[in-house]
């Protein structure tokens, strides 16, 4: 890979360098979702729909707490984009620094008390029935190694934050590429069911973490750190705190909205609705890879050239990445709209000798989960100028707007939906809730960024 400076991003034609941005992580958001969508499918075929299941109901305490670095990253590396913007490389490396410290401390901390919690952990998220041993197996397995995942996260912002997209893709291919591997060698072939799944994912991050450290460590990388770079710094953590929140806050939101969402559809349905809403799940991670990818493209963009006061590029960010990100999204929308029965299908077993039970929760899924993905994706079009207008406002160290904006959809709107309408509409009501709050947000937050824009991207003030 050719070596790229950060200070491109500060000179080159904002949709030539959008693109070079977006389409890397587009890629590395596709692989990884392919890895969880196939993985799903893996599970499903091989172990079973009960099993897929399970996994849904550990992911958001395993995401919840490798999201912590996810947040630590995001927020340091706003930090990071504006000072090297900025021509001040040496706040960029005490950020970085504080940025592996705060990330080991807080997520080892919180696998210990997953651990301890595990047997209530598992029923509050919905893991009841029989779901509750596999899930139990394979979240027991899986938080060991959350703490790299943690760094992962965290260390794949900072390499997108010095502007070179292509290793982030690499860093986010490989372990996908490898979990998918072990999972035949595991699942398929070794015939470890649950514990196989578990320990595939777990090597994932292993190899994710050996490749990122390998590039902080070679030439590539222009943040070379010492020892004195990892000391902690009051002012330093405080502004990661502040605008890592607001990653922190969405995840910590989505983990609950899964308790809600898994524990709600037990009830109206058992586990097979728990199953519907885990296929619904996947797709919400997986289909909408290229809307992310340009949102992730957008984000050093736009933290970059604040930064250096070049509001003008700041503003041609914001349009053009709505303008590409409202693209992907209406082409991910018709075919959601068109195929949700074939995809529905792609998880689930085809084989004779299934149990009684599988084969009806087979069925169940099948019947429901058609309805249940238009109806969730229904706005879709429309989300690009929600994704765009919260991650300017985190990417420009605007904490207070970037939480509240983040916050709207799911926090704001969705959860009391899927709290009030099922009462009225069961089943129907919990899907219609997504597409409302979509809608609700999208509203809110082109209200907000309109005013942003004509206030405070007018002039470009002197240095």
């Amino acid at each position: 890979m050719a070596k790229v400076s950060s200070e491109q991003l500060g000179t080159e034609p904002i949709g030539s360098l959008l693109v070079k941005q977006a389409v890397p992580a587009s890629i590395g958001i596709l692989v990884m979702s392919l890895n969880v969508l196939i993985d799903s499918i893996f599970v499903g075929n091989w172990i079973g729909s009960i099993a897929i299941a399970a996994i849904n109901v550990v992911l958001p305490v395993s995401f919840f707490i490798g999201a912590l670095g996810m947040a630590i990253g995001i927020g340091g590396s706003s930090i990071i984009s504006r000072a090297l913007g900025a021509n001040n490389r040496e706040k960029a490396l005490h950020t970085f620094g504080n940025q592996i410290a705060l990330t080991l401390l807080v997520t080892v901390s919180m696998v210990v008390l997953g651990l301890y919690y595990v047997d209530n952990l598992i029923p509050a998220f919905g893991g009841k029935g029989a779901i509750f041993e596999p899930a139990k197996i394979y979240y027991i397995i899986v938080l060991y190694g959350v703490p790299l995942l943690a760094l992962c996260m965290m260390g794949n912002t900072v390499i997108r934050a010095e502007g070179k997209p292509k290793f982030a893709m690499v860093a986010m291919i490989i372990p996908s590429v490898g979990n998918l591997f072990l999972d035949y060698i595991f699942i398929y072939v070794f015939d470890w069911g649950m514990h196989g799944a578990a320990w595939a994912t777990t090597a994932g991050y292993v190899l994710c973490l050996s490749y990122i450290i390998y590039f902080f460590l070679s030439k590539n990388s222009e943040l070379k750190l010492q020892f004195k770079h990892f000391k902690l710094k009051g002012i330093i953590l405080r502004e990661i705190g502040s605008l890592g929140g607001v990653t922190l806050a969405r995840q910590a939101v989505t983990s609950v909205i899964y308790l809600l969402m898994n524990n709600i559809l037990f009830g109206l349905g058992g586990e097979a609705l728990v199953a519907v809403y885990a296929i619904i799940g996947r797709m919400l991670m997986f289909a909408l890879f290229p809307v992310f990818g340009v949102t992730q493209g957008f984000l050093p963009i736009a933290g970059f050239n604040y930064g250096a006061f070049k509001y003008d590029r700041v503003k041609e960010s914001i349009y053009t990445a709505i303008k590409y990100a409202a693209l992907m999204a209406t082409l991910v929308f018709i075919v959601l709209m068109v195929f949700p029965a074939e995809i529905a299908d792609l998880f689930l077993s085809n084989r004779t000798d299934l149990p009684e039970k599988e084969v009806l929760t087979n069925a169940f899924v099948l019947e429901h989960a058609p309805l249940a993905m238009r109806l969730v994706f229904a706005a879709t079009p429309i989300i690009a100028l929600q994704l765009i207008g919260a991650a300017y406002f985190q990417a420009v160290g605007k904490a207070v707007p970037a939480l509240l904006l983040t916050l709207t959809r799911q926090g704001f709107f969705f959860i009391p939906l899927i709290l009030i309408l099922p009462t009225f509409l069961w089943e129907l009501g919990v899907w219609l809730s997504f597409p409302i709050a979509d809608v609700l947000a999208t509203i809110v937050t082109a209200i907000y960024l309109r005013k942003e824009i004509k206030t405070n991207l007018v002039t470009e003030p002197s240095r």
